[in-house]
């Protein structure tokens, strides 16, 4: 009889494995798609556009440049797999992806790199970015580490004073104290903490711990553009700073409740005064360097996400426009936009 149950036990905890495996798998591939969200794409600015352009690299990756000075915020092109991240597996640079996003984007002219906080989605690669280019990594001390890890040299890192202006050619760049989105444990950022020695790789991904998060301001005398890299805000943190756009960080907004969301919109939308948002973080950063996929419904639903936005837009910001940028295709920041949709 006890071999019985021993063997009934056994079955239905292989069923109970089973289910759960299936449900899984089916959670992961349940997505959206783009087009659902009914967001028209950021037209591509002409070659030689006299404005100001971002190109945008995946998650929050973004390249701006205004044809003497590039700055870079992020610097994430290695794409660990989602193996990698399950199995806890140390990951290493990839420094064929690497070379091959600097010379396809010709980022030659670069100044600074700035992550938006230290995660390796991040910030996994802005030290081999480093060692290619002549730019100052600008960051945490967090940050300063993967640097640091990476043999940046000392003098190409500068650990940053929240609210102090940064200048490279025409951009004046401030960073401001903001909040990682509260989607981890009991409403902390995922991998809370820092990272308190030079970095040295392979490591698994739990190495990058989230730092500190910023706001980024990039001021032009063409206009302003505010990076929020993460679905985090620190309240009245924005007030008395107009912007023209905002790139906005959607990822994991939907796993947060609406009310929340639409507080978030109008502390980065609202209060700026800008007329035109793009939303960045949407995409499945499991996938390799140029692939762009929505992330799967249940750690955040991009298609929820655009009709929020639009009823935002409706009560607070009707004068505003959400354009999706498309990966690697430069935006003209500045150029009038289209209509609202």
């Amino acid at each position: 009889m006890w071999r019985l149950r021993v063997i009934r036990a056994i079955t239905i905890a292989l069923a109970v494995i089973v289910v759960l495996a299936m449900t899984a798998v089916w959670l992961w591939h349940d997505r959206p798609t783009l087009e659902s969200t009914g967001w028209a794409f950021a037209p591509t600015a002409p070659e030689n556009s006299p404005s100001v352009v971002v190109t945008w690299l995946g998650v929050t990756t973004l390249l701006f440049d205004d044809g003497e000075t590039q700055i870079l915020i992020d610097g994430f092109f290695s794409r660990p797999t989602l193996r990698d991240s399950v199995f806890r597996r140390p990951v290493v640079n990839d420094a064929a992806t690497i070379n091959y996003a600097m010379h396809e984007f010709r980022m030659r002219r670069l100044a600074a790199i700035i992550p938006v906080h230290s995660h390796y989605d991040h910030a996994m690669d802005v030290g081999a970015i480093a060692n290619r280019s002549s730019a100052s990594v600008i960051g945490s001390e967090s940050t300063a580490n993967i640097a640091r890890g990476a043999g940046v040299p000392e003098d190409q890192i500068i650990v940053v004073q929240p609210g102090q202006a940064y200048e490279f050619g025409e951009f004046r760049v401030r960073i401001l104290r903001s909040r990682h989105a509260p989607i981890g444990w009991r409403g902390d950022p995922p991998l809370p903490g820092t990272i308190d020695e030079p970095l040295a790789i392979p490591q698994p991904i739990t190495a990058w711990k989230a730092g500190a998060s910023y706001s980024i301001v990039i001021e032009h005398p063409q206009g302003t553009t505010i990076v929020q890299g993460s679905a985090g805000f620190v309240a009245r943190g924005l007030e008395g700073i107009a912007a023209d756009v905002v790139m906005l960080s959607v990822g994991g907004l939907t796993t947060l409740d609406r009310e929340y969301a639409e507080t978030y919109w109008q502390e980065l939308v609202t209060t700026t005064g800008a007329k035109i948002v793009y939303p960045i973080h949407f995409d499945d950063f499991t996938r390799p360097f140029g692939e762009i996929v929505p992330g799967p419904r249940f750690l955040g639903n991009i298609e929820k996400t655009a009709k929020w936005f639009r009823d935002f837009q409706k009560t607070w910001d009707p004068d505003s426009t959400v354009l999706l940028p498309e990966f690697g295709k430069p935006i003209a920041l500045y150029a009038p936009s289209s209509p609202s949709t």
